[in-house]
């Protein structure tokens, strides 16, 4: 049963001081610090977006949410509940509620199982009937805009897109409070990535279900963000409204992560090239020190 605490929990997801240290390749190699003590928060029915680049710990935060690595220190609570070291089968319970859309919209499906039975399988799970679960399968394809006759076609038939669309159904299925979105459109070409962003931001004013928004794209997550936090190896540098981060950003690290977005615009995109080669030759870094 839900306490008190968690009936009156003041945002639906905290981070609060997340360390978290990867051990070194050899027995006698140091532990390397990949967060220092990151805080963050993500309220019911909006979206967080957390960005860096590569190696800045922006998916180590979302694994850590999903207990896929432990923390060292600090504290992670769902509703007000300390779920920072869960033990699995507690873990297995709070899948209902906090669900991941992976990266590779290939190789987060099971190449050998059909449409339909990647999609039912959470559902059996709540022990619904077989029909049930094949009407709920069909919503949810519907949901995601894919065909009901997708259930008995295997994931190589379709396109990343596709795929990704899948793995979205596949998110929803148990009607979750929060997905931990990881890069979930950096592997589709830019047209397929409005498309997925839009399908997204659907989603979320239908249902109401809150988006931890990883990527590395400040103008990806322009589009599905209320709140942006920007992650520079392991500290938050600067975050705030989206709005104000994705154009105005204050910060020299978030200023290039902007220069550095590809835009579909011709003339913007040589403007951004521009201004990028002048930091460049003002700091004779494309990093900071």
């Amino acid at each position: 049963m839900m306490s008190e605490h968690a009936k009156t929990a003041a945002h639906l997801l905290e981070v609060n001081d997340l360390v978290v240290k990867f051990k070194g390749k050899h027995r006698l190699s140091p532990s390397k610090q990949v967060l220092n003590r990151v805080s963050l928060k993500v309220d019911s029915g909006k979206t967080l977006g957390l960005v860096g680049e590569s190696g800045s710990g922006k998916t180590t935060i979302g694994r850590a949410i999903l207990g896929l690595v432990p923390a060292a220190d600090g504290m992670i609570s769902f509703e007000g509940s300390d779920i920072t070291h869960l033990r699995r089968r507690a873990r297995r319970a709070l899948s209902r509620d906090i669900q991941v859309v992976f990266q590779d919209p290939y190789g987060s499906l099971n190449p050998s199982r059909t449409i339909g039975d990647t999609l039912s399988e959470p559902l059996y799970g709540g022990g619904d009937s077989k029909s049930d679960v094949r009407r709920r399968v069909r919503e949810l394809l519907d949901r995601v805009q894919l065909p009901a006759g997708s259930m008995d076609r295997l994931p190589r038939e379709f396109s990343g897109g596709q795929r990704q669309r899948v793995a979205i159904a596949r998110a929803i299925a148990l009607k979750p409070k929060l997905i931990v979105c990881d890069e979930p459109v950096s592997a589709l070409d830019l047209s397929t990535q409005a498309r997925v962003l839009d399908l997204f931001s659907e989603i979320q004013r239908d249902t109401g279900v809150a988006y931890l928004f990883i990527s590395h794209d400040l103008d990806v997550v322009r589009h599905v963000s209320d709140q942006v936090a920007v992650l520079y190896r392991g500290d938050i540098v600067e975050s705030g409204e989206a709005s104000q981060v994705t154009t105005a950003p204050v910060h020299p690290y978030t200023q290039r992560l902007l220069l550095a977005s590809p835009v579909p615009d011709p003339d913007l995109q040589a403007q951004r090239r521009a201004e990028w080669r002048s930091l460049f030759e003002q700091t004779g870094s494309w990093r900071l020190s």
